[in-house]
Parts: C-alpha cells; structure tokens; sequence
C-alpha cells in the first residue's frame, strides 16, 4: 500500500521499526489487525538500530576480528602462515549486503502480513491521536488510531567535552561505518559497547586506549568476568585507563582527568564515545497523550506493557536492559494486552551477554544477587581450561558458573566466560526458567568433546558425593 493510501483512522499503530516495533507489527497482524508501521526512514529503517546500526553490525565485525585473530594465533602455534592487511572497505562492502539482505527478509515478512509501512515521524497530539510528519508532504497527516505500541529505541548519549563530529569523534554506529581503520583510536566508556568495538579494532591492527569513569571495566558485571575480560585485553595491547573521565579533545589529544583531578593526554587519530544510549522519547508528545517519562526519559508501563489504556510501549523506552530480545518478548506481550488478551512477560530471567573476549553471559542470579535476597546458595564455578575443546581452539581465558538455591535445588543462575558463551547461555537460562535441579543438567548426556560439557561437567560437582 502506497503512502497516499494511508487512511486518516488507524486500526493499530507502531512507531519505530527496530525488533520491537517490527515484532509488534507481525504479532498485531496476526492477531487480525490491521497494522500501521511508521519508521522516520520506512522502509529502509526495517530492523531499526539493532540490524541496521548496531546488533549486527557489531557482531559482522567482530567475527570478522576474531577470524583474523584466530588466523594469526594459529600461524604462531600450529600452521605456519602469515595474514594479509585488512581491507575495511571490502568488509563494509560485505556488511552492507548482510544487513541488506536480513532487512529486506523482515520487509517481506511484513508485507506477506499486510503490515503497511509508512516513512515519516509520529508526534502524539492526542490519546487516541497523533499527525505523521510524512517526508515530501505539506501539511502533516493528522490521523486517529484504535491502538498504538511505542518501539522507538535509543540513541546514543553525547559528552559535552567530546562531541560527536562525524569526522574523527563517532558513535558506534558511526565507526562500524569506517572504510579505514584508525590507527590509533580511543574508546570513552569501558561498558559492553566500547569493549566489544575497541577489542575487535585491536585485533584488526589499531592501537586502541579505553577511558572508562568507573574502576573497572564492564560496570554491572559480575566481578569474576570482569576481571577475566580485562586480563585478556591486556594481553591483547588494550591500554585500560580505568577511574577515569574525557575531559577534551582539539583533534589530536584526548584530555583525560583522574579522580584527583589531575589532567593527562592521550593522542589518537579517532574517538569512539560510548558512555551509554538514551531513550528516544524527546520528540514524541507524550504529554498529548497522558504519559509522563521519568528523569531518565523513560516510559512507565503495567504488567501489560501499557503506557495508558490504548497505549503500550516497549524496548529501549522502558525500564531493564537495552536488549533486542527483551524487546521481542516485550512487544508479543504488549499486542496481545492491547488486543484484550490477559499478557504479561512470564519469563524468569533474561539473559546478558557480552561480545567481548572472552564472551561473558549472564543469566538470572549471581552468588552475590541471590545472597543479597537471603537465598542460602551452593555455586561451583570450573575454568574453560578444564574443556578439551577450548583447548583445541586455543583459548584458555574463561569459566563457568552455576548457582543454585539449597532449598529447592534448582538452578537459579549461571555466569559464562569463553567462547561461545552468547551460544551456550541458553541452556542455562532454560534450567532457570524449568527450576532444573543440578542432576538434570549433569544427567543429561552432552556430546564430546565440545564447550557444552564443561556445563555439564560444572553442574555434576554440584551434586552430593555418595
């Protein structure tokens, strides 16, 4: 259906085409809606951030790193040959036709659906109304709808000191962008962004320097993988500079202040700022709508995921982790309430993880959460170096750790540090959600020799000796 098509009531409306918005759309025609999608970029922003800027993206290059880093490790220790320089333009060019590819298949699933894409920007002017700034047109479409799920995303938070240019100071999406590698790049903020980007960029050849206020990388993470991340960028020529903040930058030097105030200068030919991402609600007249955001432009919602009685939002707008997957399950969820059905998001955890290497994944409560709730708790962590197949792959950095409450026996939680951990998380994550017990995971025959046993091997020394 074509914009001039577009009609001036709307059965059921979402703002925003990333996972939420495009996963809300399909859920709401599936329920027998008919659907409106507005995206600023229509068509073109299918899959929104996460596809197009960010989730995958990201991980293109840092599979690509690690398969050069992998090819360099080997031609040390078993294989005798040397690899070539890279060429970011030829991976760009690689990108661009993966991410093309993945957003045209999620185009076509919402045309089969009957979903209609609309390219413009929605303001609220109203509860159960809004105009649609559509690009080309004058004056603004005013429209009314039945219902509306808000899936707007983030956008990433900017530092006065160092502001965004384009040129040589970038957000993620701006750097996963490059045809050149920088040959000396500093990354403000140690979170999962910056040492997911600044690691891969390291093991492509750039020199790379993180500054991150924190005393630690990773904030939020437990204790025991962040120190096994920051072990491993060390060894990779990462230069850590932890507590400590960017204060500057003339193009050349970065001014960096510790906690006393004392002032030094990092020079690099490019900045990478990622200190975090904000909820995109600035612009969307919320106030017309009833809804008020808290200070950090969040979106309160029930159990249903609704914002007000026609309204739900979801994803980055909402309070938790700014996670694609949550924000699937989320708007599934927020659909089905609006459609009248009784929903709610059922899930016991959900799971962390970081692309970082070692990759660390997290899943429902550590030891130092579940005793923080009073729960009495057995953990057994055993290091990745245990695994005949990390081994084989020339990775000795990482573990795995299970938590479980005494007095139920089950399986409460799980840290993972190595590779794959992105992958092996969700056996994990389903013991938590099943309230498995120690023994079914230790009973249940895993093949050999993979990274999956040491699970395995993890959960059978939870069981009592007999």
């Amino acid at each position: 259906m074509v914009v001039g098509e577009m009609p001036e009531g709307l059965d059921l409306l979402v703002i925003g085409a990333g996972p939420g918005g495009y996963t809300a759309a399909l859920e709401a025609a599936a329920q027998g809606r008919s659907v409106t999608l507005v995206d600023r970029a229509g068509a073109e922003g299918i899959g929104g951030t996460c596809l197009l800027e960010g989730c995958i993206p990201s991980k293109a290059l840092i599979e690509a790193a690690e398969l050069r880093n992998r090819a360099v490790t080997f031609a040390d220790s078993a294989l005798g040959f040397s690899s070539g320089p890279v060429d970011l333009g030829r991976f760009q060019a690689w990108k661009g036709g993966l991410v093309s590819r993945l957003s045209k298949g999620v185009h076509g699933a919402l045309r089969k659906a009957g979903v209609q894409i609309v390219a413009g920007s929605f303001t609220f002017t109203g509860k159960a109304r809004g105009v649609i700034e559509l690009g080309g047109e004058s004056p603004p479409r005013h429209v009314e709808f039945e219902d509306a799920v808000i899936a707007v995303g983030s956008a990433a938070v900017q530092i006065p000191p160092v502001p965004f240019d384009g040129a040589t100071v970038f957000d993620a999406a701006g750097i996963l962008a490059l045809t050149e590698l920088p040959e000396r790049l500093a990354v403000v903020g140690g979170g999962y962004i910056g040492i997911e980007i600044g690691t891969a960029l390291r093991k492509l050849g750039s020199s790379v320097t993180v500054v991150e206020a924190a005393d630690t990388i990773l904030p939020g993470m437990p204790a025991g993988a962040q120190k096994q991340v920051a072990r491993r960028t060390g060894r990779l020529g990462i230069e850590l500079l932890t507590g400590r903040t960017a204060q500057g930058w003339d193009g050349r030097r970065l001014s960096i202040a510790d906690s006393s105030g004392a002032t030094t200068a990092v020079e690099v030919d490019a900045v990478l700022v990622a200190v975090g991402r904000r909820p995109a609600t600035g612009d969307l007249g919320l106030a017309e709508a009833g809804i008020r955001v808290d200070a950090s432009g969040l979106i309160p919602v029930d159990a249903g995921f609704r914002a007000a009685p026609r309204i739900a939002a979801v994803g980055d707008v909402v309070t938790g982790p700014a996670l694609a997957h949550k924000a699937i399950a989320e708007a599934k969820v927020a659909v089905r309430s609006l459609c009248g059905q009784s929903a709610a998001l059922s899930s016991t955890t959900i799971p962390l993880v970081v692309f970082s290497d070692p990759e660390v994944a997290v899943t429902g409560l550590t030891s130092a959460a579940a005793e923080a709730e009073g729960l009495h708790t057995r953990v057994v962590r055993l290091p990745l170096g245990a695994s005949g197949r990390a081994a084989t792959m020339e990775a000795a950095e990482g573990s795995v750790e299970l938590v479980v409450d005494t007095e139920t026996d089950a399986v409460i939680g799980g840290v993972l540090v190595g590779p794959h951990a992105s992958e092996l998380i969700g056996e994990v994550t389903l013991a938590v959600e099943m309230a498995a017990s120690p023994a079914d995971l230790a009973l249940t025959v895993h093949p050999h020799p993979t990274l999956s046993e040491l699970v395995q091997d993890t959960a059978a020394a939870l069981l009592p000796r007999t």
